[in-house]
């Protein structure tokens, strides 16, 4: 008699829910995928559930028998203040009324300005409303975890890089450098910044899940590169055989008009003193501790140079 395949359970569909419910699937593991709408990768060992997540005795229920969640979920980039505290609280109450090793994808908003190499082990001094959403998110799972409720980790990337990435970045520069197009950005060009490609994220976060001696603290995802957006837009035109990238940075003016006409840029000027300035990811401990490293960045290049076509 073959023992059941034990349970994993996904929130979210968007580039990083889906790769992690991919892997863990292509594994051999069931993977349950809950989202609003019921969307997530089709694959045999992949269960689509729709639900709000919100609704921690809902989500308590599909988390039954389950080994692990994997939080990979965020409400839209405006709706952070208000939409991310509900379903962070619902996911946490979920985990500990079930018994369910809890991972959280995060990001290093928490941290704030830091002079030198964001290392995991750093206090949470966020100085922006983003960064004190997601600081309070990782200080009550941690909190929960202290006081024995649940086992939580969480799993911090630079900005996500990959053909299935959304971010700045994915959606606006490697359109317009592959079409061979000016770029116009609200932020600055010119820092090294950490890039995480999207399959390193899903394989650190079941990293993480796999194991019994990695709760109560944060992982960093390896960098598939710290370049600057310019250096690393030029090695994608390079990849892809276009023109030399035409980047450049909105004036204040430019800024101002596209904060009034898109809520989406409107959050972007709180987080600009990340490309302001060196911005680097200690991940030295997710390499030598759970043996993820990061994808080479000419495969990830050849990965969105072939996409696009």
């Amino acid at each position: 008699m073959s023992l059941p395949l034990p349970l994993h359970v996904v929130v979210g569909a968007g580039a990083i829910g889906t790769a992690t419910a991919h892997l863990l699937a292509e594994s051999g593991e069931q993977v349950r995928v809950i989202t609003r709408s019921g969307g997530g990768p089709d694959h045999p060992l992949v269960e689509r559930i729709a639900a709000d997540v919100t609704d921690a005795d809902r989500l308590a229920g599909l988390l039954d028998g389950a080994k692990t969640l994997y939080n990979a979920a965020a409400p839209a980039y405006q709706d952070w203040r208000t939409a991310f505290p509900p379903l962070a609280a619902a996911l946490l109450a979920a985990a500990g009324r079930t018994g369910t090793d809890y991972v959280m994808l995060g990001n290093v908003y928490g941290y704030g300005p830091v002079d030198g190499p964001l290392t995991p082990d750093l206090p949470m001094k966020p100085n922006s409303d983003k960064g004190r959403v997601r600081a309070a998110m990782w200080e009550e799972a941690l909190a929960a975890h202290r006081a024995g409720r649940v086992r939580c980790a969480e799993v911090r990337a630079g900005d996500f890089f990959g053909a299935s990435a959304q971010g700045l970045f994915p959606l606006v520069a490697v359109p317009a450098v592959l079409a061979g197009e000016e770029a116009v950005l609200p932020v600055g060009l010119d820092a090294p910044h950490p890039w995480s490609y999207v399959g390193d994220v899903a394989r650190t976060l079941i990293a993480v899940g796999a194991r019994d001696d990695v709760w109560g603290r944060a992982w960093h995802v390896p960098s598939t590169c710290d370049s600057s957006p310019r250096e690393l837009m030029g090695r994608l035109a390079g990849a892809a055989g276009a023109p030399a990238p035409r980047l450049r940075t909105m004036t204040g003016a430019e800024l101002d008009a596209a904060v009034a006409a898109d809520a989406v840029t409107a959050e972007l000027p709180e987080i600009s003193y990340q490309y302001a300035h060196a911005l680097r990811l200690d991940a030295s401990e997710t390499e030598r501790v759970l043996g993820v490293r990061a994808t080479a960045l000419d495969r990830v290049l050849d990965e969105l140079v072939r996409n696009a076509r």
